[in-house]
């Protein structure tokens, strides 16, 4: 079974780290957000701090501006805060960890959750690898610039060194004229 929506699209960065949502969460794992919810209640010694959190009222705002605002025209980033903000929310959602969200799965105990976990784990793995590719990029980059900013300062003392090379010298002036030995009618 494959999601409606790419998961990577679901998995946001709060607190420093990578999340899913409950809303988003509970509809990979087709069950209602207040099913989920509950369940999760149900079993909370299963979610510790590292796995779950619920967010404070200004990550929240924070968070409906930026899903608001990227929701525009039907993107990817459309997420159930969006269509929740219009009703009024009461509860301000929580954040799963990957391994929270793995934790799910198994509280939830359906086949369907459990599917979706293989999906939702991938999903972490693929996003970690894209950040190690991207800072082995970054590293990269960093080590060209340096050689270039090294070449740049050899190259400009060389160009110091040229100017006076190729800087036009001033033409000497004319020799005085030679003086003809031996009768000269112009002496005269």
């Amino acid at each position: 079974m494959k999601p409606k929506k790419p998961i990577e699209s679901l998995i946001l960065t709060l607190r420093g780290q990578k999340v899913i949502l409950d809303a988003d969460l509970a509809e990979l794992y087709g069950v209602p957000t207040k099913v989920f919810n509950q369940a999760v209640k149900r079993n909370a010694e299963r979610f510790p701090e590292d796995f779950k959190f619920q967010l404070t009222a200004t990550e929240f705002a924070s968070l409906q501006l930026q899903i608001v605002t990227a929701s525009r025209d039907d993107s990817p980033m459309r997420s159930q805060i969006v269509t929740a903000s219009k009703r009024n929310i009461r509860y301000r959602p929580n954040a799963f960890t990957e391994h929270g969200a793995i934790m799910a799965a198994t509280v939830l105990n359906s086949p369907e959750a459990v599917a979706m976990s293989v999906f939702v784990v991938r999903a972490f793995m693929q996003m970690r690898e894209q950040l190690a590719a991207n800072a082995a990029i970054l590293k990269r980059l960093a080590a060209i610039d340096k050689t270039l900013l090294e070449h740049d300062a050899a190259l400009r003392i060389i160009w110091t060194k040229l100017q006076p090379l190729l800087a036009p010298r001033p033409e000497p002036p004319p020799p005085p004229p030679r003086r003809i030995k031996g009768f000269n009618p112009k002496d005269e």
